[in-house]
């Protein structure tokens, strides 16, 4: 059960056409370009990959592109669900299909207290013997917050090797930083306080920013976790324009029209999302140039 989390790993962005089938050539394109730009983990399905609006078929598609792909990196697979026997039936799946751990969401909408919490991660461990998870904590989307005491509960789950923390509050992230117990990890969810949450004791990020430049972030993680605060902040401010860009509406409304730019899929999202508006577009263009040399990157 041992999973290597340290470093970048990308949440990816899933590809549809102009019909709204996902795009699996323009899937396979992103992860090698991922792949090529020194990411350490894909993560498919996640939020980013507009997951909740997938079928069966299409994830189990996705998982096996995503695996061929990847040239032997850990695939994490995003198996959250607000219903416990759905999001343990993923989970089953994902372990099937050869995944090397999964991302599961808190449950949103439901509101479950810690007792419940507790035991929809106990549901899943039980549903997939073995497999690495990765509790996500996203207030934000899920309406809960999952707070250092209770995380301190979910540890107990030998299964449970990770926390994603997307809350935004720093001193919660340097709490459970604080608190860690041996053979946990604890990665970032944002990219804008990667810098600040590896200084207090996270050892990675989870990206959506990586999607785009992936070489360019996985130096600054990489500067970051061997103390080169100097080179880490300089490929940070280079980097914020494009961070702030692609949170300008939900993600990934803007990260599809950067990917549509970059030639890595069409910027087509299914309801109840929509393109990015022609501000946020623009806005989009205009921090690719900013946050590389000044020219247009595009991928081949």
């Amino acid at each position: 059960m041992t999973l290597d989390l340290t470093g970048l790993a990308v949440a990816l962005a899933t590809p549809f056409t102009a019909a709204g089938e996902v795009d699996l050539p323009a899937f396979r394109k992103l992860v090698r370009h991922l792949v090529g730009g020194g990411v350490d983990t894909l993560i498919p399905l996640g939020t980013t990959g507009e997951a909740s609006t997938l079928l069966d078929a299409e994830r189990d598609a996705l998982i096996g592109a995503c695996l061929e792909e990847s040239k032997g990196r850990p695939v994490v697979v995003g198996t959250g669900s607000n219903a416990t026997r759905q999001a343990a039936a993923f989970t089953r799946r994902a372990q099937e299909l050869g995944a090397a751990g999964a991302l599961v969401v808190t449950p949103y909408y439901n509101k479950p207290n810690a007792d419940g919490l507790v035991a929809h991660y106990a549901a899943i461990a039980e549903a997939a013997p073995g497999l690495p998870l990765i509790a996500y904590n996203v207030p934000g989307r899920t309406g809960l917050n999952v707070t250092p005491p209770v995380l301190m509960r979910l540890w107990e789950n030998p299964q449970v090797v990770a926390v994603k923390e997307s809350s935004g509050n720093l001193a919660q992230i340097a709490e459970i930083a604080r608190s860690l117990p041996p053979g946990k990890t604890l990665l970032c969810g944002d990219d804008n306080l990667a810098l600040a949450a590896i200084a207090v004791g996270a050892t990675g990020l989870v990206s959506v920013l990586g999607n785009v430049l992936p070489r360019e972030t996985a130096g600054m993680v990489a500067a970051a976790r061997r103390g080169n605060t100097l080179e880490a902040l300089q490929l940070h401010q280079q980097l914020m324009p494009l961070m702030d860009a692609l949170f300008l509406e939900s993600n990934p409304i803007p990260l599809k029209a950067a990917l549509k730019l970059l030639g890595l899929g069409e910027e087509i999202l299914r309801l109840p999302l929509m393109p990015a508006s022609a501000a946020t577009r623009t806005r989009v263009a205009e921090a690719l140039c900013l946050s590389t040399d000044g020219t247009f990157p595009g991928v081949m």
